[in-house]
């Protein structure tokens, strides 16, 4: 287990490693690293929380390059690990209709025509459909409130994979 003791201790450039397979941000896993030891995970998560909303555009865009579209089948480009943790949090989306994979695809290209990123939302437990519906209100958004969003986002998932990677035996 990737447990606290472990996680307090470990080599910087093993855990930065580690923790750049969970979000592609440098900023946040060297802050995370250097306000080590942590009295428990909840100190490890709110901290991770507060980084991650302070990410600054380039590194939420850092970030972003770790993740695939939501729905998209292929995952090139990541770290096998990476794409095998995405696709099961998009679960939801491989068992979708038809018709909703592919409002999807139209949605995906009108937010990053839109926003010059990709669309990021925690998908882990959610329904395709309401992932669908969540793209489509998060269309209305102006640039600075979606970038909010996307940290906000982008802060949930990684709260999510870092609670797996320390609850879960040998860290995987």
């Amino acid at each position: 287990m990737y447990d606290l003791e472990k996680f307090n201790t470990e080599g910087a450039a093993v855990l930065r490693s580690r923790l750049l397979t969970l979000t592609a941000a440098a900023s946040w896993a060297d802050a995370l690293i250097a306000r080590r030891p942590y009295a428990d995970l909840d100190l490890i998560l709110a901290t991770s929380d507060e980084l991650v909303l302070r990410l600054d555009e380039q590194q939420v865009d850092a970030a972003l390059a770790g993740h695939p579209r939501i729905g998209e089948k292929e995952s090139a480009g990541l770290v096998a690990e990476s794409a095998a943790r995405s696709a099961r949090e998009q679960a939801g989306m491989s068992q979708a209709a038809v018709s909703v994979q592919e409002g999807m695809a139209r949605g995906n290209a009108a937010y990053e025509e839109r926003f010059g990123r990709i669309y990021l939302v925690a998908a882990a437990g959610r329904r395709a459909e309401h992932l669908l519906e969540l793209l489509h209100a998060r269309l209305g958004n102006d640039p600075d409130a979606e970038l909010d969003v996307v940290r906000g986002e982008l802060a949930r998932i990684t709260r999510l994979r870092l609670t797996d990677v320390l609850a879960t035996p040998s860290g995987r």
